[in-house]
């Protein structure tokens, strides 16, 4: 890390307490990215120039969307879990690499999935080079994420084997929901442990394992990630329903108009079953119904209950960090979980 590790947690307090708690979470995540700035801007700088590696028009693809950024939360999470246990390995700095190319492969194949119109806040590859060039687009960064993952480090290549066929299941779990609604918890969750959680706890787990950590070090912080993704997704559900278009760089109701059956919406089915038939018209393509739903499912509270899921999940992350050595790295995975829950974009 360019600052001591010391240094850098009296940073963040002090970036804290300056902007107060409602500009707490960007300052603290900005502070967070800046620490890591050098590493960052490496990882960032082999993204663009690994999305034009390729042939055109799937580079094209590629670099829209590398190009348009992102919170980088995956590849900060594994530089973040390296730094657990001394300076890092330059092998960490190329599997946060990966993280996030494997995130931006996801992306590409979920637009061509969703029939979605934008991605953060930009016209969405396929409606730009069509369906066909952004899968390849996908597949593309797929195949530099294993590349990069066997020169680095062989240990983590068999693991994100497993993580991809995690990823493919929960995403055909999904898409098994549109000829069959299912509005049960169990399905959720399952489709979000595999599809958010478990990158997260491959990140989490990578940086363990090029830094030398043991196994139970790398077990907990596997299962740090892998909470600390699921409260990620929770709160990025909410959001579909009551976040700010301007700030999360999507409309509101995006979600529900893909047909994507989120907890929010579980929770306020089963506690207002009457809105159960503007789901129905919703997933026919009735916006006007799709407004209603989300106002209903915003009157039952459903958000502020996955909210309080969330910040429970959270608490089952830092859990989780107990069973790793003492470190000022360790305290930033720390405040990482907490903002990420606490974020409103």
């Amino acid at each position: 890390m360019p600052l001591g590790t010391a240094v850098a947690l009296q940073i963040l307090k002090e970036t804290a307490d300056s902007v107060g708690p409602l500009g707490r979470v960007e300052a603290r995540f900005s502070t967070l990215q800046a620490l890591f700035e050098p590493e960052l801007a490496y990882i960032e700088a082999e993204l663009r120039k690994t999305a034009t590696d390729g042939v055109r028009p799937a580079t094209l693809a590629a670099g829209h969307l590398v190009g348009a950024g992102g919170k980088r939360v995956r590849p900060l999470t594994v530089l973040l879990s390296a730094a657990c246990f001394g300076p890092l390995p330059g092998a960490a700095r190329e599997l946060a690499i990966v993280a996030e190319l494997v995130h931006s492969a996801t992306l590409l194949h979920d637009d061509v999935i969703d029939d979605s119109p934008e991605r953060r806040g930009n016209p969405a590859a396929r409606t730009v080079w069509g369906n066909a060039v952004s899968v390849l687009a996908g597949d593309l960064l797929l195949t530099h994420a294993l590349d990069r993952t066997l020169a680095a480090d062989a240990r983590a290549l068999g693991e994100l084997v497993t993580t991809l066929r995690r990823l493919v299941d929960g995403e055909i779990v999904q898409l098994r929901g549109r000829a069959k609604l299912d509005t049960s918890e169990a399905v959720y969750f399952r489709i979000l442990e595999d599809k958010t959680a478990s990158l997260f706890r491959w990140s989490a787990r990578a940086g363990a394992i090029v830094a030398g950590a043991s196994d139970a070090e790398r077990d907990a912080l596997g299962l740090f990630g892998e909470r600390m993704g699921i409260g990620f997704q929770l709160v990025d559900d909410t959001l579909d329903y009551a976040g700010d278009p301007g700030q999360t760089g999507k409309a509101l109701l995006s979600d529900l108009g893909e047909g994507k059956v989120t907890l929010p919406l579980v929770l306020a089915l089963a506690e207002a079953p009457a809105l159960a038939p503007l789901l129905e018209r919703a997933r026919a393509g009735d916006k006007r119904a799709a407004h209603e739903l989300g106002d209903g499912v915003r009157s039952t509270g459903a958000c502020a209950e996955v909210r309080r899921r969330a910040a429970e999940e959270t608490e089952r992350a830092l859990g989780a960090l107990g069973a790793v050595r003492p470190s000022p790295a360790r305290d930033m995975l720390r405040i990482l979980a907490i903002e990420l829950t606490a974020r409103t974009s």
